[in-house]
């Protein structure tokens, strides 16, 4: 009876073993952070490894702007080596500054299909969903506009990662 049941838990052990495989769990649904009164981040599924990038873009904001006005989206290809290993070659981050909070929408790109599809569409449409409820109130531009992107294209030089901006005339 004694040899029966440590054949019963052996075979047990062995089939959840096999069944678990030691795969890594992956995400299937966005991935959203919030630090209250610094950021808001939406991570599309897989994308988790770019929380660094984001948080180093939120420390060189923080140095350069004092302000409180809004700043419109800029959008950006981002190309990091960290996330090569795991993922494809590049993702698109969009970075917007709303009533005082930093707002971070990262995804991987889609296949372009049609000669009117690009990845600033993409990226665009996707921050549009997410910023739905957080409308731009008194926009700045020119100088915040450009600190925004100076922090982004500094914490990049900083973690040897790869950004584009990318805009309407691509």
């Amino acid at each position: 009876m004694f040899i029966e049941l440590f054949l019963l838990v052996l075979l047990v052990a062995l089939v959840v073993l096999v069944i678990r495989g030691g795969k890594t769990a992956t995400l299937d649904k966005p991935l959203i952070i919030q630090s209250p009164g610094r950021y808001h981040i939406t991570l599309a599924p897989q994308l988790e490894y770019a929380q660094t990038f984001i948080e180093q873009i939120v420390g060189q904001f923080a140095k350069a702007n004092p302000l409180q006005d809004d700043i419109p989206s800029q959008f950006f290809e981002v190309r990091d080596p960290e996330i090569f290993a795991r993922l494809g070659t590049s993702y698109l981050l969009a970075v917007s500054f709303r009533g005082g909070l930093l707002y971070f929408q990262a995804i991987i790109p889609q296949p372009l299909l049609r000669d009117s599809d690009s990845h600033l569409n993409q990226v665009r449409e996707y921050s549009e969903a997410v910023l739905a409820l957080h409308p731009l109130v008194h926009p700045t531009g020119g100088e915040a506009t450009e600190k925004l992107r100076g922090a982004t294209e500094t914490a990049a030089q900083l973690l040897r990662i790869s950004v584009k901006l990318l805009n309407d005339t691509e």
